[in-house]
């Protein structure tokens, strides 16, 4: 089984990113963790923001479903009132906690403060320091996850250097740095 992650809600909300991190967990860099109720905060927030139409953001959660169906962590709920993170995040800490994952990638790393994370040996990571440690650690699948991806791609970003502007706003701009000195 390849390393277990968990992935917060606004990580998986950018669909480039989001796309970056699946291609490279198809390939076999880690393997992803999600809730239900992240996937239901996921397509929530992307509607409410008007980034998607409700029907593209409902395709993309049932093609995630599908590619992963192992990715989804039920059981959880029991454990919520026992979180002291934040109270919006505590659902997502408890997920993780029921998960195979001891890794929780957010870019909320202040909601999830250290002394609630102890208890049950969990680590928080951003998500820019995530890709670069899956960069490293996987040179040669993380870039063919990549190239696949902007194989597949029907509209930009189709290669390198506008694949990286797209993630430096996304707020993972080290990654960005990395993957546009491919070209």
């Amino acid at each position: 089984m390849a390393f277990p992650v968990f992935f917060d809600t606004c990580t998986l909300f950018g669909q480039l990113l989001c796309d970056v991190l699946l291609s490279m967990a198809e390939r076999g860099c880690f393997s992803p963790y999600w809730s239900k109720g992240v996937l239901d905060a996921m397509e929530r927030n992307v509607v409410e923001q008007g980034r998607a139409a409700p029907e593209a953001v409902r395709r993309r959660r049932l093609l995630m479903e599908e590619h992963f169906p192992e990715a989804c962590v039920e059981g959880y709920q029991g454990l919520i009132g026992s979180m002291t993170n934040h109270p919006g995040d505590r659902h997502v800490l408890a997920a993780c906690v029921v998960s195979p994952a001891h890794t929780l990638v957010t870019f909320n790393l202040a909601d999830f403060p250290s002394e609630s994370l102890a208890p049950f040996e969990v680590e928080v990571v951003h998500p820019d320091d995530f890709l670069l440690d899956q960069l490293d650690l996987h040179p040669i699948w993380s870039r063919q996850a990549i190239d696949a991806m902007l194989a597949r791609n029907q509209r930009p970003p189709k290669d390198y250097g506008s694949l990286a502007e797209v993630l430096r706003r996304a707020d993972v701009p080290r990654a960005a740095a990395q993957i546009a000195g491919w070209s």
